[in-house]
């Protein structure tokens, strides 16, 4: 019995492994290439270490465009979204799982539904918007779009359903008022979730590629995603592969810092967010 247990565990732990190498294949490609030289980079021999290991491609990818400036870039864009998020979907999500109000599972149920459309068909009008108000060309149409997030309220609301009701009547007893609750009280108890939030939110506004390209002409407003294009060289039409792989290189990192970070807390907010209705 013990014996099949283990041969049970080892065959699991072969396919997650191999289920990992996959996916971190082309990371580890990506990693190497970006030390290679030209030369290494188009050789016909398949070589997946380089020949010559060299940083002359981060020092091209770093001096050839503002690469630092649009780091920075996406970095503003990143928080301020997250940050206005929070703001906004906190007390949405209090109010659906904690209000008493007529039409609250008809709107809970139009936020879920609003999961389902992508944000791609409200690109158009949203321009439009934008360049009306004068707003292109700017950090706000970067991050106004995104302050309202359905998946935001939904995530928060299925954590906020399982927090006892007695918490909030004791707090509103102790003549507490409801914005007191929400920041005071909600707030904490929903760090996981926030986590976990935070995750989803940076990675996917880190890389957005086609709201930028919409909305910024300015090169020094530029994203990292948006950076990437600069590689090209115009005049004969080709892309430099060594400096492309190191500036990739520089992009992926901070959002492997920003998963190892909050890892824990990650898969402690999906957890609980899963196992509350």
């Amino acid at each position: 019995m013990v014996s099949r247990l283990n041969v049970h565990q080892l065959l699991r732990h072969v396919i997650l492994a191999s289920a990992s190498l996959i996916y971190l294949f082309p990371f580890l490609w990506m990693f190497l290439t970006s030390f290679k030289t030209q030369t290494d980079i188009f050789s016909a021999e398949l070589s997946i270490l380089p020949t010559v290991w060299t940083l002359e491609n981060y020092r091209e990818a770093l001096t050839r465009v503002p690469m630092l400036r649009y780091l920075g870039n996406g970095l503003i864009v990143c928080l301020g979204i997250f940050a206005m998020q929070v703001i906004f979907c906190v007390p949405c999500a209090y109010a659906l799982a904690k209000g008493r109000f007529r039409g609250r599972d008809g709107l809970f149920k139009a936020i879920v539904l609003a999961l389902m459309i992508p944000y791609a068909i409200t690109a158009i009008p949203l321009y439009i918007a934008f360049y009306k108000i004068g707003l292109l060309n700017s950090y706000a149409a970067l991050i106004i779009p995104f302050v309202s997030s359905a998946f935001g309220i939904f995530l928060l609301r299925q954590h906020f359903v399982g927090v006892p009701d007695d918490l909030i009547n004791a707090a509103r007893l102790d003549g507490i008022g409801e914005y007191r609750i929400v920041w005071k009280i909600m707030l904490p108890t929903a760090i996981p979730a926030i986590s976990a939030f935070f995750i989803f939110s940076f990675v996917t506004h880190w890389n957005d590629y086609m709201w930028p390209l919409l909305v910024i002409t300015d090169p020094a407003l530029a994203t990292p995603p948006l950076g990437i294009i600069f590689f090209r060289t115009e005049e004969v039409g080709s892309v430099q592969f060594g400096p492309l792989m190191a500036a990739a290189v520089l992009i992926t990192s901070p959002l492997i810092a920003v998963f190892l970070f909050a890892q824990r807390k990650f898969i402690e907010g999906m957890t609980l967010a899963g196992m509350k209705g």
